[in-house]
């Protein structure tokens, strides 16, 4: 893991003594241990609606599923060491940053996203914090005057935590965006950002720039790991994506760029020739041993269609990488729901609500309603004719007559929208658990 240099942790040192809290009084600190037993009991409560405020409100960090789950670990750490160091009136001088902490901020590195963006996101969670902290002080029946020492106490304490964990993380943060800048695999990715951004639309500058040429077809693909990335790495992913190339007949000139040590964007070239890629022949050479998965997009021409499939390739992406979900070797812009998935899978908690509602007891994550959803989804997709589906499930067509009765019979889903059912069940088949109702 990338940290701060020798000197790096001598001025990090310095700034340690200088914002060490004052000594209090006992009297304050067994309050103050209080406040922090109190805080403990509503630490994840906390910790999620800090991280859900940070993604909405600072740009570039709800971009990706897999870095608003890091923001939250990151959230959750910060917030349980300040609620340890409260309990136990830890000198911040004692303290070692967390795993998650630093290794968000090499992640924001590597994506690109501006370093105001993780500092503000650090002083933005201790007003909220210090807010709950306000709260919950002003719950307790104590005199004014100690309320007050209370107060002042934690919020030296907090600031003192702030102010040496943002040092190191920025310090963090420089040096990996540093070494990532002249990392192999990332020459072509400020042509490749600024293209997509629309702030570098010059096609002559950026095809002598990356040797890739705009005037043809392309497919766009996110490749990534769910595995450690140091075990894998850029060389693996770049190899699987040109692999991918050959199995779907692509030209040679494949381009790909680094986002970050688990994940590379890119495009494969066909020329003049409008692909028409098997996926079943694409999926096998996904080597899934690897850890590794793929997201496409559909064919494009031309700029706008290098930029269009790349918009399609990073959507079912997002739908791919939501936690919980059934894992495929590759997910395609072009697979059945994906599209509409994706837009739904921007707030989980919604779209879960919704499913609810909308399936009721159909949404319960039990091996019995997960064979009725799919009977009724396989139902609906062959028209609602009971001898295809139960051709299609080499099911008895009364088999099929019993599920397809029980599924719809339900008080809850008769006079449902048969649209609406339908999607539900496309929502519970891509992204698994994280819309069903658990049991209990």
């Amino acid at each position: 893991m990338t940290g701060p240099s020798h000197k790096d942790r001598d001025a990090v040192a310095r700034r340690r003594l200088a914002r060490v809290p004052a000594a209090a009084d006992p009297e304050v600190l067994a309050v103050v241990a209080e406040l922090a037993r109190r805080l403990d009991a509503r630490s994840t409560e906390i910790a999620r609606e800090m991280s859900v405020m940070m993604a909405h409100e600072i740009d570039q960090l709800d971009n990706d599923a897999n870095l608003i789950e890091m923001l939250e670990a990151s959230v959750q750490g910060n917030v349980t060491t300040i609620i340890h160091v409260l309990a136990n009136d830890i000198p911040i001088d004692h303290l070692q940053p967390t795993t998650a902490a630093v290794e968000y901020a090499l992640r924001l590195a590597q994506r690109d996203v501006p370093s105001n963006s993780l500092v503000r996101a650090y002083h933005m969670g201790q007003g909220d914090l210090m807010r709950i902290c306000h709260d919950e002080v002003s719950a307790l029946d104590i005199p004014a005057r100690l309320t007050l020492a209370v107060l002042k106490h934690t919020s030296d304490v907090v600031y003192s935590y702030i102010d040496w964990i943002t040092l190191y993380v920025f310090d963090a943060y420089e040096q990996e965006r540093s070494r990532w800048i002249n990392a192999q695999g990332n020459l072509h990715s400020a042509a490749i950002h600024a293209l997509l951004s629309g702030t570098g639309s010059d096609t002559g500058s950026f095809e002598s720039e990356t040797g890739y040429r705009l005037d043809q077809n392309h497919i766009a693909v996110v490749a990534w790991s769910t595995w450690d990335a140091d075990a894998l790495g850029f060389n693996a992913l770049d190899r699987l994506v040109r692999d991918l190339g050959a199995a779907a007949g692509a030209d040679k000139s494949v381009i790909v760029t680094a986002i970050d040590r688990r994940t590379v964007w890119a495009w494969l070239p066909f020329g003049r020739r409008v692909p028409a890629p098997d996926l079943q022949v694409l999926s096998a050479s996904v080597p899934l041993d690897g850890g590794t998965r793929v997201a496409i997009g559909l064919p494009g021409n031309g700029m706008s269609g290098f930029k269009r499939s790349h918009e399609q390739a990073r959507a079912a992406y997002s739908v791919a990488t939501v936690p919980d979900t059934p894992g495929r070797p590759l997910v395609s812009f072009g697979d059945r729901g994906i599209a509409v998935v994706s837009l739904l899978s921007d707030n989980l908690d919604a779209t879960k609500s919704w499913v609810w509602e909308v399936l009721g007891p159909l949404a319960a994550d039990t091996p019995g309603a997960a064979s009725l959803r799919t009977t009724l989804s396989v139902y609906f997709a062959n028209g609602e004719s009971h001898l295809h589906t139960a051709n299609q499930m080499n099911l008895h067509r009364n088999t099929v007559k019993y599920r397809i009765n029980k599924a719809l019979g339900d008080p809850v889903v008769v006079g449902r929208d048969k649209l609406d059912l339908a999607l539900a069940l496309q929502v519970c088949e891509l992204l698994g658990r994280s819309v069903l109702r658990p049991l209990g």
